[in-house]
């Protein structure tokens, strides 16, 4: 949006036409072709997120740890299953964080997990964050999708913003990000202490100027046409949303 001027000749920013805060999200489940998002309930999904959460990560060199994977969530929270289900009623006992449980649907089981956060419907920003997905996703198009969903609830309801923010050094997460269409908008240095260690974090965004186009983008990449028989992708998304205006590849 372009600045304006107002009656004092100063600068300022452009009139939001008919500008309605939007609702927070409701938790409603998001039904994808190759998963379905729905509310984290702790009792039902912890058992199955502990144990798919238990697979080496092959994304990761020497995975020996399950815990490696956390590195960049601040660390896991919980050695078993029960210390799993207690910080999933944690983080489910608010309505911000709004947490999802990513569901393959080839066997109706949990694999992940991912949460709205930092609402603020007044100002139209929303933020995707705490992602926490299991080996179970490697090499599957349901990381991708679950994003996508929540990305498209989030317009759908009447958001002007999207937000992901992360450690600056996690590269595979702005990576993830910009793959979806979410443009880098800088670092904010020592943002954060995280297990007594400094974070900067980089923050990226989506704005609703931007949407139809990123839709687009994902409505090609997800279509049957672009997987072949073996469920291997015809043409990659980055190379999609790289093509995009003001993308820099």
């Amino acid at each position: 949006m372009k600045p304006t001027t107002n009656e004092y000749g100063q600068p300022v920013g452009a009139d939001i036409e008919s500008w309605q805060p939007p609702s927070p999200p409701d938790g409603i489940a998001l039904q994808g072709r190759f998963c379905r998002l729905e509310p984290l309930d702790a009792a039902l999904h912890a058992p199955a997120l502990w144990q798919a959460w238990q697979d080496p990560d092959p994304a990761i060199a020497n995975d020996h740890d399950a815990q490696a994977r956390w590195t960049y969530l601040g660390g896991r929270h919980f050695d078993d299953e029960i210390g799993c289900r207690r910080w999933l009623e944690l983080m489910t006992a608010g309505a911000d964080p709004l947490c999802y449980a990513i569901i393959d649907p080839t066997n109706d089981q949990a694999v992940g997990m991912a949460t709205y956060l930092n609402i603020v419907p007044a100002d139209g920003r929303i933020e995707i964050g705490h992602l926490s997905f299991s080996p179970r996703m490697a090499r599957t198009p349901i990381s991708s999708e679950a994003l996508m969903l929540m990305i498209r609830y989030a317009f759908e309801l009447g958001y002007r913003r999207v937000e992901w923010k992360c450690d600056a050094l996690n590269a595979p997460s702005r990576r993830a990000a910009e793959r979806l269409g979410f443009r880098f908008e800088g670092v904010f240095r020592q943002h954060r202490v995280v297990n007594g260690r400094n974070r900067d974090t980089a923050w990226l965004s989506i704005i609703d100027e931007e949407w139809p186009a990123i839709r687009r983008c994902h409505e090609r990449w997800l279509s049957a046409e672009n997987f072949d028989t073996d469920g291997r992708q015809r043409r990659s998304l980055s190379s999609m949303t790289g093509q995009l205006p003001g993308r820099e590849r």
